[in-house]
């Protein structure tokens, strides 16, 4: 019983760890045939600055993460996207963990016909939005649109 038990664990460890590894691709997958990876700003010619927009990028490290960077200028992080889905409207649904903010946070892109790309919702864990339908809560002003980088 003890041996079965001892198959049975070690069955359980490999297919948790091809199911992550197929995880993974999936969500790299996604990603790239939708279109994001790379960097994205409000103006590519400017240098990164808090208050004249962020330079962010989405890239797939070699161990097969998918990591999004930002670039504030005087302030730089890296985050894990742990999970990317596509609606029926062609809105990418991402979900980032920050560990610096102990949340992960959703939130929601479009991409345009023109090839830029718009914030449409950005929400805590608890269901806080920071933007709603393509507009920042706090202000009511519609978020930017950011153009690719590279």
């Amino acid at each position: 019983m003890m041996r079965n038990l001892g198959r049975g664990i070690a069955a359980a460890v490999l297919w948790a760890a091809f199911t992550s590894m197929a995880g993974a691709e999936t969500l790299a997958a996604t990603l790239e045939q939708w279109g994001l990876l790379g960097s994205w700003a409000v103006d590519c010619g400017v240098r990164p600055d808090r208050e004249k927009g962020a330079l962010l990028t989405y890239e797939i490290r070699k161990d097969g993460r998918v990591m999004y960077r930002r670039n504030f200028g005087d302030a730089k992080d890296e985050n894990e996207v742990v999970s990317a889905t596509v609606n029926g409207e062609g809105l990418l649904n991402v979900m980032v963990f920050f560990p610096s903010l102990r949340q992960t946070r959703e939130f929601g892109l479009l991409l345009l016909k023109d090839g830029s790309l718009r914030a449409i919702y950005n929400r805590n864990e608890r269901g806080e939005y920071t933007i709603k339908d393509g507009k920042y809560v706090a202000s009511g002003a519609p978020t930017p649109v950011q153009q690719r980088c590279d």
